[in-house]
Parts: structure tokens; C-alpha cells; sequence
């Protein structure tokens, strides 16, 4: 239909609407003045006309959104929408509890009323069900396929798949809201309106979430490395969208925000395969310097997990006040760290021990000289 015919027809259903409440206006009013017999008689047939005007007024309505649509004259428009409002609120203000309570079960036995709210909830229920348990079926899927992605860190992949499980939640509900005739663009202007406040609320929170986009695309690390960051050392357990949970070697959870993170120095001491173990050792002045480093070799290289390529490295460093202090530094695989660290420190004391070696406590020697008559000094 062309506008102009649109107009007309809402001016007809208008009309059609007027007639009808007239009608019940009269009624209203005979029953008002009848005995108590005839009024209850006169409110069944009431609440019946009550319940034609309103399916009446749902054509209306149809018309109107029709008219408006088509671009009708907004004055008309408004007009056509405050008649229609201006009915059901005198309706509603003018009539009594036994009135009101029929018309509404009336109107929750009707096809097209009470029975039809029910089938579109019990639909959208289902289809909500449907979308989140395909929502899970795909990103079990999603997960799979993403994991034959080698280049991509597991915390890279695991944003993507929850980012592509929400956007298929939001999406299938939007479709399910738009089925039972929801109109949802008042939603994204709502959204679009608050985001400017939030924006200004979360500032922290929004510093996070940028802060976890830059560490799940530039990887600095991953799930399952062990890292020293903020203070803070341990296994990376997982990072959300605000933090970053690392299990310390004590079994601590520690959340870090991921802006902490980020805007630190991070050390990922499993980025590389392998690892140097730095250990000193400290030797009394009295045993040869050769001794001990073959000593030490000894135990280096008798060790299953130290690496033979590259060499370790061992060599006197430093003349302590009251030690010579040799350097160890083997290299390992990263995850033997800990297991070579603490079995060189063991074995070298005791091969130490069977050698006669001897690791020196901090000592100092006092030489004590007096001065003798003819003005020499002579040792005590």
C-alpha cells in the first residue's frame, strides 16, 4: 500500500477502534445502573467487547508502524499513537478489578494472546538451549582445529576460541530476541550511549584488556612457562582478559593485572630449550686450584642431565678474603634446571669431603707485632 492509502486505512481503523469503545462505554454505563444480577451478565459481555477492541487495537497498531515506515505525515503519526495509548490508559484507570481480571484471562486463554506468549517463550527457551549447545560444539571444534596451529600460543588460542564462542552466544540471541518480535535496536543504542560512561568507570579495567590483547599477540610467554614478573615468580596458569594467574613454585596463586604485567620487564626463563646453571663454590687457599676443578669436572660431567655441547664452563673467578671462589656453569635442558642445581650443590660437597677439600667459613688472619726496645718489630 502507498502511504496515502495508509493514511486512509488508519483513519478507517481509527474509526473502527471508536465505534467499539463506544459501544463499551454504553454498556459501562447500563451495567452501572442494572440490578446485580444484570450486571454480572453485563460485565461478561463487557469483558468479550473489552477483549475484540484490544485485538482490534493490535491491528491499529500494525497499521501505524505500517504508516510510519512508509515515511506518513509524523503529526498523523503521533496523533494515530496517542488516541491508541490514551484508550488503553482509560481502560485500564476506569475499570474494576473483576473486569480486569476477566479480560486478562480471556486473554490468556486466546490463541492469539495468553497461548501464544507460551509457545514463543517455550521457543525462544529452546532455541536459547540449541544456541549453547552448539555454541559448545563449536568451540570444542574451534579448539581442535586451532590446536593443529603451532605458530599460535595456547593463550592465543584459547582467546580466539573464546571470543568466537561469546559471538555466536550473542549473535544466536539476537536472532532468538528479533523471533518473538523484541525489537533489540533500542538494546545496541542503550550500549552504544553507556559505553561512553563505562569507558570513563573502567579505566582501569579497559587498561587491563588492552594490556591482555598486547600479551596474547605479542607472546611474550605462554601457558605453562615459568616467568618473574612484578615481583613475582612462577608457572603461568592461565590469563584472562584483566590478569594474569602464576602458580609459585610454593603453590600460591598469584593474579597479577594484566597491565602490571605488560608494563614490567618480564623474564621467561622458558623461552629457550635450554638453560645455563650458575652455582660458586669456595676452596681454602691450602688446596691446589687444579684439585678442584678437577674435582668439580668430575661431578659436572658425571651428571646424566648436563649438556656436553655447550661445554660446561668451570674456572677460579675471584680471591675471596677468606676463599677462592670457582664458577660452575653447565648447561641444561630448561625444565632439569632445579634437578641439576640441587644435585651439583650436594655432590660437589661431598666429593669435596672424600677429597679432602674443605669449603672455608669467612676467616681472618690478625698478625699481632711488638716493638721491641731498639725501635724493631718482632712478630708474637
Amino acid at each position: 500500500m502507498t502511504k496515502a492509502e495508509l493514511e486512509g486505512t488508519a483513519r478507517q481503523w481509527q474509526e473502527i477502534v471508536r465505534a467499539k469503545t463506544q459501544e463499551i462505554s454504553h454498556l459501562q454505563v447500563a451495567r452501572a445502573r442494572a440490578d446485580s444480577t444484570a450486571s454480572g451478565e453485563q460485565l461478561a459481555a463487557i469483558v468479550a467487547l473489552v477483549e475484540e477492541r484490544a485485538r482490534l487495537l493490535e491491528r491499529f497498531a500494525l497499521v501505524i508502524d505500517s504508516l510510519e515506515r512508509k515515511g506518513g505525515d509524523p503529526d498523523l503519526v503521533a496523533e494515530l499513537r496517542a488516541y491508541r495509548k490514551a484508550i488503553l490508559f482509560e481502560e485500564t484507570s476506569q475499570a474494576s478489578f473483576k473486569a480486569l481480571a476477566g479480560s486478562f484471562l480471556e486473554w490468556l486463554g486466546r490463541a492469539d494472546g495468553g497461548i501464544a506468549l507460551l509457545i514463543r517463550i517455550a521457543i525462544a527457551g529452546l532455541a536459547l538451549l540449541a544456541i549453547i549447545f552448539v555454541a559448545r560444539l563449536l568451540r570444542s571444534v574451534a579448539r581442535l582445529w586451532i590446536g593443529h596451529a603451532t605458530q599460535l600460543s595456547k593463550l592465543l588460542q584459547g582467546f580466539i576460541v573464546a571470543v568466537l564462542y561469546w559471538v555466536f552466544i550473542i549473535i544466536g540471541l539476537a536472532i532468538v530476541l528479533s523471533s518473538v518480535d523484541v525489537d533489540i535496536t533500542p538494546m545496541f543504542a542503550v550500549i552504544g550511549g553507556a559505553s561512553f560512561i563505562l569507558a570513563f568507570a573502567f579505566q582501569d579495567t579497559l587498561g587491563n584488556l588492552a594490556s591482555g590483547l598486547m600479551i596474547m599477540i605479542n607472546q611474550p610467554f605462554d601457558e605453562g612457562d615459568f616467568i618473574e614478573v612484578g615481583g613475582v615468580g612462577g608457572t603461568v596458569r592461565k590469563v584472562t582478559m584483566v590478569g594474569t594467574t602464576v602458580a609459585t613454585p610454593d603453590n600460591r596463586i598469584v593474579v597479577v593485572p594484566n597491565k602490571n604485567v605488560w608494563g614490567n620487564v618480564i623474564v621467561n626463563a622458558s623461552a629457550s630449550d635450554t638453560r645455563r646453571v650458575d652455582l660458586v663454590f669456595s676452596a681454602s687457599y691450602d688446596d691446589p686450584i687444579q684439585t678442584v676443578l678437577k674435582v668439580i669436572s668430575e661431578q659436572v660431567i658425571a651428571h646424566p642431565k648436563v649438556l656436553s655441547n655447550p661445554p660446561p664452563e668451570i674456572r677460579p673467578s675471584e680471591l675471596g678474603t677468606s676463599a677462592v671462589q670457582f664458577v660452575c656453569r653447565p648447561w641444561v635442558q630448561a625444565a632439569d634446571y632445579w634437578d641439576v642445581h640441587c644435585d651439583l650443590t650436594q655432590t660437589v660437597k661431598e666429593a669435596f669431603d672424600d677429597n679432602g677439600l674443605s669449603m672455608p667459613y669467612p676467616q681472618q688472619d690478625v698478625h699481632v707485632k711488638s716493638m721491641s726496645s731498639a725501635g724493631s718489630a718482632t712478630p708474637l
